[in-house]
């Protein structure tokens, strides 16, 4: 064999190596992207059936819509869907015409769409995410949690005592979108916290917390905000389908989402009052 014709041999062979390692990439990169996708590829989301904010226990803890100063007497123990639609109004929308987007977060306040468009709340021209402020006052001073207790309110009817409960009346898979909601609470002082149901492995930066499924235990990292007896303080609330979960993907499109979120206060010893 001449010295030309070896060097071409190997110069061949050389070639195929590298077409081979260079598939092979090609192959390496399209499964960790599928194994990460989570994104809708069509557009038609989910809706909001049902949503309320109740005070599970006792008197000494009220909400509105509204800030009524000092006067407890004003405040009342539910935030009902009309009460937000009424809220809604502003944006021409309702909960019944509310549509959630994916949208992503890493600091609870500001969101974009999947790739970096910014998404403004309540939109109902370009879905996005619910807002809505709210406003909390105690007798006393305490510490706000969310419970999944139903709690024995007696200004709440028996039938309407309900925990914290995130749930979807679709059937499966589209019901997974339980696992793809994120609600997060901002006040002025204590930051965001944000509550995930059915919480897996982080998606994003932000930090995230879930609560027990047997007997409800309170403690420092999942109270909410803290409150000064008879001084209101404005809470924002937000709840979003995470397009980085890996649960929000085309399988839960066309969902049906249903919230009810219950309140308790809590004494410094992380006691529940009431």
């Amino acid at each position: 064999m001449s010295l030309k014709t070896y060097f071409e041999k190997n110069r061949k062979r050389l070639r195929k190596r590298k077409r081979l390692i260079a598939f092979l990439s090609i192959l390496a990169v399209l499964g960790l992207s599928t194994a990460t996708f989570a994104w809708f590829t069509v557009n038609t989301f989910a809706g909001i059936n049902d949503f309320e904010l109740k005070i599970s226990t006792g008197d000494e803890l009220r909400v509105s819509m509204d800030d009524h100063g000092s006067d407890i007497d004003q405040y009342v123990f539910t935030i009902t869907n009309e009460m937000i639609d009424s809220h809604l109004r502003k944006y021409n929308n309702s909960l019944k015409d509310m549509i959630l987007a994916p949208v992503t977060t890493n600091n609870g306040s500001d969101f974009t769409y999947q790739h970096g468009n910014k998404a403004n709340p309540n939109d109902r021209d370009n879905p996005s995410y619910l807002e809505v402020d709210c406003y909390f006052i105690a007798s006393r001073e305490m510490w706000v949690h969310l419970t999944t207790e139903a709690g024995d309110n007696p200004a709440i009817e028996e039938s309407a005592r309900v925990g914290t409960k995130v749930s979807s009346p679709s059937p499966a898979p589209q019901s997974e979108i339980t696992q793809a909601i994120r609600l997060d609470f901002q006040t002025s002082d204590d930051g965001v916290k944000t509550y995930e149901p059915n919480k897996g492995s982080a998606v994003t930066r932000l930090s995230t917390f879930d609560l027990p499924s047997g007997e409800m235990v309170y403690s420092d990292d999942n109270y909410l905000f803290h409150l000064d007896k008879l001084t209101p303080k404005k809470v924002t609330f937000r709840l979003w389908m995470e397009g980085e979960d890996p649960q929000c993907d085309n399988d839960v499109q066309n969902a049906i989402l249903r919230v009810s979120l219950s309140f308790v206060g809590c004494d410094s010893n992380n006691n529940p009052i009431g």
